[in-house]
């Protein structure tokens, strides 16, 4: 349940100004205070445990993750229990739908950079289909006729090219990361068309919109998950942490043993 918590956490000017600058000052805060790294325990057994955590800036990430928590009970756990009450099934599938449709482009050329035609294929026939057939996402036809969403971001790229994940962080509000993904969700907005739109158009506002029901659509899903990593996990960071790491490194691992041929099955 934690990984799939995980996989739903992770995933535009409004929404990613606010990412971006958010992982921007935990990237300099970090760098800055070195008194905040838990130094290397000098027990081989402890310091073994210490390497496999890669997380170096615990003292901090705990705090973060401590104010995570209490915003989480205090005000997003119950406006996400509502949301998930009274907003109707099909409306917040679609809200998802528009959401992984509109980030397509992004998927399409981290597939590129991968190697890995097939998916990208996959990837452009699915913006392809949803943007036409779909009514510009909000159905996904595309997953209908055999086209299945995927993920494939620009940190796992450069992961497959030996980028080093640098350490483990935690953002408030934005959980589990590391510095290489923070560097790929950077590059993944500019690898997002919607982010160009300029002024007028009306385009601005659904930029605004879908990128913020979206967010919130995907963090309501995760409530049930989030409740059972507390009440099952005697130390929930830990166990968030370690999910989050498997859960991610399984991604890349999927992504590098994807030697399908390019052309679809039905071809």
């Amino acid at each position: 349940m934690a990984r799939k918590a995980c996989r739903k956490m992770h995933h535009k000017r409004g929404i990613t100004s606010l990412r971006l600058v958010a992982g921007a000052c935990a990237l300099l805060t970090l760098s800055a205070c070195g008194s905040w790294r838990k130094p290397p325990p000098k027990d081989p057994e402890a310091l073994q445990d210490y390497k496999q955590a890669n997380d170096p800036y615990e003292p901090v990430n705990r705090k973060m993750f401590a104010v995570n928590s209490w915003a989480y009970h205090k005000a997003l756990r119950p406006v996400g229990r509502g949301w998930k009450k009274y907003v109707p099934g099909p409306i917040r599938h679609s809200v998802a739908s528009v959401n992984e449709t509109w980030r397509e482009p992004s998927v399409f050329f981290s597939d590129v950079g991968a190697g890995k035609s097939r998916r990208a294929g996959d990837a452009f026939m699915r913006y392809l289909i949803n943007m036409s057939a779909g009514v510009a996402g909000f159905i996904d036809v595309a997953s209908m006729v055999g086209y299945k969403q995927h993920e494939t971001d620009p940190g796992m790229v450069m992961s497959l090219w030996g980028v080093k994940s640098g350490p483990y962080i935690f953002l408030p509000f934005l959980g589990p990361s590391n510095f290489r993904d923070i560097a790929g969700y950077a590059i993944s907005q500019g690898l997002t068309p919607i982010n160009y739109v300029p002024r007028g158009y009306g385009l601005l506002s659904f930029n605004w919109g879908y990128n913020v029901l979206g967010t919130f659509n995907t963090f309501a899903d995760s409530t049930d998950q989030l409740d059972e990593l507390e009440h099952q996990s005697l130390d929930p960071y830990a166990y968030l942490r370690s999910a989050w790491q498997q859960s991610r490194q399984g991604q890349i691992d999927v992504l590098k043993s994807d030697h399908r041929a390019t052309t679809p099955d039905w071809y």
